[in-house]
């Protein structure tokens, strides 16, 4: 099938990119890799009547890091974001979960503002995003907001965003001096979306565990903070009691469903033994 008839607008900053927001409104599609935008308009899922192509607006493909933490820009393709040394040194969450996206075709191309905007809860991502309590820049003509992501994440393929906004950066707070995180994902394929996945991330503090992050992928609606699970770890020694009560925890607080990939136990189960398994990478990736 093909797409609905539709303009194409390509703008060369991003306040014209804006502009065509504010004028078009709901009528309108951002176009940044095209990995989810352009599957759904061949289906007519989405029949945009203007797409907004802002793959030549500059400054949107950049990865920082300073003291407010790791801001990376929504043009940032995944492979980029899997070959950058300034996530890779810091941020092992991101570095990763960015090499287990989709496939190689997919990573060249796709970007993070657009895969976190699609907001599909089998989006390895957005997972990253909520453990490592990120936020997101929505910039608009009237101006700007940061929102957190788990504001931000509000449906099965919903946003908070408004339709003359568009989402330019992403912001990842600094880690802990003593830190470290991982992404475990189980799919049947290479490129399948996960069966189940979690993403970890923990901070030390005096022996114990001063922080942790535990966000969970295709088990429910949208990705699933696991806050329970989150509570239990704070304060606690680390070691495999402590591991193995957030990964009881984790587990009550998705949501699978049977389907050709597994039954709803053997998801919950293995929500179960992902986590309790990042948690013991993240510790020993904490201690080193």
């Amino acid at each position: 099938m093909l797409p609905s008839r539709f303009e194409y607008h390509r703008p060369a900053t991003l306040d014209e990119a804006l502009g065509l927001l504010a004028t078009h409104g709901e009528d309108a599609k951002v176009l940044a890799g095209g990995q989810s935008l352009i599957p759904m308009m061949k289906l007519r899922f989405a029949s945009p009547a203007h797409l907004i192509d802002i793959n030549r607006i500059s400054g949107l493909d950049g990865i920082g890091d300073g003291d407010g933490g790791l801001r990376i820009g929504a043009l940032v393709r995944h492979n980029a974001l899997a070959a950058s040394d300034v996530v890779s040194a810091r941020y092992p969450t991101i570095a990763t979960a960015a090499p287990q996206i989709a496939d190689p075709l997919v990573r060249n191309l796709g970007t993070i503002g657009g895969s976190l905007s699609h907001a599909d809860p089998s989006g390895d991502l957005g997972s990253v995003m909520l453990a490592l309590g990120a936020s997101v820049v929505l910039k608009s003509s009237a101006g700007e907001r940061e929102v957190p992501i788990g504001e931000f994440l509000v449906d099965t393929f919903q946003t908070s965003i408004a339709p003359n906004e568009m989402l330019t950066e992403i912001h990842v707070p600094a880690p802990g001096a003593r830190s470290g995180g991982t992404y475990l994902k189980l799919e049947r394929k290479v490129g399948d979306y996960a069966t189940v996945a979690a993403a970890v991330y923990l901070e030390l503090n005096n022996g114990s565990i001063g922080k942790a992050g535990i966000a969970l992928t295709s088990v429910g609606l949208t990705n699933i903070k696991a806050t329970a699970a989150e509570a239990s770890l704070a304060g606690a020694t680390p070691g495999d009691a402590a591991f193995a009560e957030a990964g009881r925890l984790a587990a009550e607080a998705s949501s699978p469903v049977s389907d050709v990939r597994g039954s709803e136990a053997y998801k919950r189960h293995m929500v179960d033994v992902y986590v309790q398994r990042g948690l013991a990478s993240a510790f020993a990736n904490a201690s080193a």
